[in-house]
């Protein structure tokens, strides 16, 4: 494995956790609060993204206009259903999700969360590094490279760990600092 691919691995874990991140609720209104919403659509789970256009006119509102008036219903009950936690308004045309302020209890449930999301992310990391190491030692065993060639890569690729589970622990931090701004 070459360290630009193990590198690559790496980036893919941190942008994964950082998209986990922006599906936790702060006290904005945030459109990526609903890529996880999947809608039965003639029987096809389909993302709400791809049926709808989806704004927030304002820090409070998110509004929801499917491209098809007649699936308006089967989208207010997807949201409904799903894990946002939000109810949904139907005027015949929108759908309104009014974004309440954040209890302080509802603050420390979300902060929660996104410490799994980043411990979720620096296990992906671990993965990689874990991985790349056997593959170095595989490599070694073989003598496909020598012993000290082997410990150099290893040390490097510890290196490349350890930049990515701070630049995790950087995401989580501000996630945090985000969540707790009231």
């Amino acid at each position: 494995m070459k360290l630009a691919e193990i590198e690559s691995s790496m980036q893919k874990a941190i942008e994964s956790t950082q998209r986990s991140f922006n599906t936790i609720r702060t006290g904005r209104a945030n459109s990526s609060l609903l890529d996880r919403v999947m809608v039965e659509y003639y029987g096809v789970p389909t993302s709400l993204k791809s049926l709808a256009t989806i704004n927030t006119p304002d820090a409070s509102t998110i509004t929801i206009q499917p491209f098809d008036r007649k699936s308006l219903d089967i989208v207010e009950k997807a949201i409904s259903l799903s894990d946002v936690g939000l109810t949904p308004s139907n005027d015949g045309s929108i759908i309104r999700l009014n974004i309440p302020p954040l209890t302080s209890e509802r603050r420390q449930e979300f902060a929660k969360l996104a410490a799994k999301y980043a411990e979720e992310g620096k296990v992906s990391v671990r993965n990689v590094r874990r991985d790349a190491v056997d593959a170095v030692r595989k490599q070694e065993k073989t003598k496909e490279i020598s012993e000290d060639e082997a410990r150099d890569l290893q040390d490097q690729i510890q290196k490349l760990t350890d930049k990515y589970i701070a630049k995790v622990d950087e995401l989580l931090e501000a996630k945090e600092k985000d969540i707790k701004t009231v």
